[in-house]
């Protein structure tokens, strides 16, 4: 962890290991940078303090691992590789990414082409779910109950994405009740990063939103110049590992009422809004792990989102930077946040490693709205 005084004066002379001894949320390399930093530590150390009494309501999950992925991911007794390590799906297929020993070797076209989950079938939502959705999921627990799947299963590490989504339409009153199933659902999706190498598991919109017909347009510099405008239909569920299993035939995996198309578009979404609109004006804007407090090139994008008054929900790692985001937005737009700072019940299960904060980090954490 770095010194929290870091770059602002005299050189760091060790590691982080002295913290604020009010907050205990920052590390600073000496006591000298602890006491030459309050005066900017001390405008975030009370919101920083009452961060830190929410670190038992981060780490609750439901599943069998949950200890394993959280404390000691944060103690430093396991690593996200570790933890994969142990299930046979270190540096595999859609989960090369969930460590850091991968991102530089990873290939869009084969990660593109693999919808194997990696897993048994008794593991994964190789195929469509047994009954439709007949109440809102609120938690991983309702969601792993509804697809039959066990708590020891690991699928919640990628499947934070789609549960985002939907759980972010169902806070801004989109839900399968109230959608015309003959329109589409038009999502603009901002920022993509690993997430386009896992592009598989959004299939589980298929089960999420039956019936409804769905696209999504992906948005950000991260893709490739080659892919801009790539359009991607997904009709399936992602496989699971056995070959008998009849997720495997195409009539078994294949949704007869719902559809899900995904368009790439490299860029700024206010360089490339008019471009999308054309043809996708959307009923949700959601941007996951945004980081806007930390990119100017955000608020000429924030403006424009204020401007044509579309739902937007936006996700970050933890509490601190979704509350760095809200002063950033009410700045720009003049406007308080229409959806309040929430912890998302369908965050990343597992904690993010070597974090800024000694808060407890996890993708999607936290969720917010305009």
């Amino acid at each position: 962890m770095e010194c929290a005084a870091k770059g602002s004066g005299t050189r760091c002379s060790a590691v982080a290991t002295t913290l604020c001894a009010r907050c205990e949320a920052v590390a600073y390399c000496s006591l000298s940078h602890r006491i030459a930093h309050w005066n900017h530590h001390k405008h975030e150390c009370d919101r920083l303090q009452q961060q830190m009494e929410s670190v038992e309501e981060l780490n609750d999950f439901p599943f069998t691992s949950s200890h394993e992925a959280t404390f000691q991911i944060c103690a430093k007794q396991e690593t996200r590789c570790s933890f994969l390590t142990k299930r046979g799906l270190h540096r595999v297929g859609i989960w090369m990414l969930e460590c850091h020993c991968e991102t530089s070797s990873a290939s869009f076209d084969l990660l593109r082409s693999n919808n194997c989950w990696n897993l048994p079938s008794v593991l994964c939502p190789c195929r469509g779910p047994d009954s439709l959705v007949s109440e809102q999921l609120c938690s991983w627990r309702d969601y792993y109950n509804w697809r039959g799947i066990p708590l020891d299963s690991p699928i919640a590490l990628l499947l934070h994405w789609p549960l985002t989504i939907y759980h972010a339409a169902q806070l801004v009153g989109i839900t399968t009740l109230n959608l015309d199933v003959s329109d589409k659902l038009y999502i603009h999706y901002l920022g993509p990063e690993k997430e386009l190498l896992q592009l598989a598991v959004f299939g589980e919109l298929l089960a999420l939103f039956p019936g409804v017909h769905i696209h999504i347009d992906l948005v950000g510099p991260a893709i490739h110049s080659q892919r801009d405008g790539e359009k991607i239909g997904i009709s399936k569920y992602p496989c699971c590992n056995e070959a008998n299993c009849v997720c495997k035939l195409v009539t078994e995996n294949v949704s007869i009422t719902s559809a899900l198309t995904l368009q790439l578009w490299r860029g700024f979404y206010h360089d490339r809004y008019k471009d999308i609109v054309k043809d996708s004006f959307p009923h949700l804007i959601i941007a996951p792990n945004g980081g806007i407090a930390a990119y100017s090139s955000w608020l000429p994008s924030i403006e424009l989102i204020g401007k044509i008054d579309v739902p937007a929900v936006f996700t970050d790692y933890c509490e601190e930077a979704c509350h760095l985001a809200a002063s950033c937005i009410k700045t720009v737009t003049g406007r308080p946040l229409r959806l309040p700072v929430q912890l998302n019940p369908f965050r990343q299960p597992i904690a993010v490693e070597d974090s800024v904060l000694l808060l407890p980090c996890y993708s999607n954490c936290f969720l917010f709205g305009i």
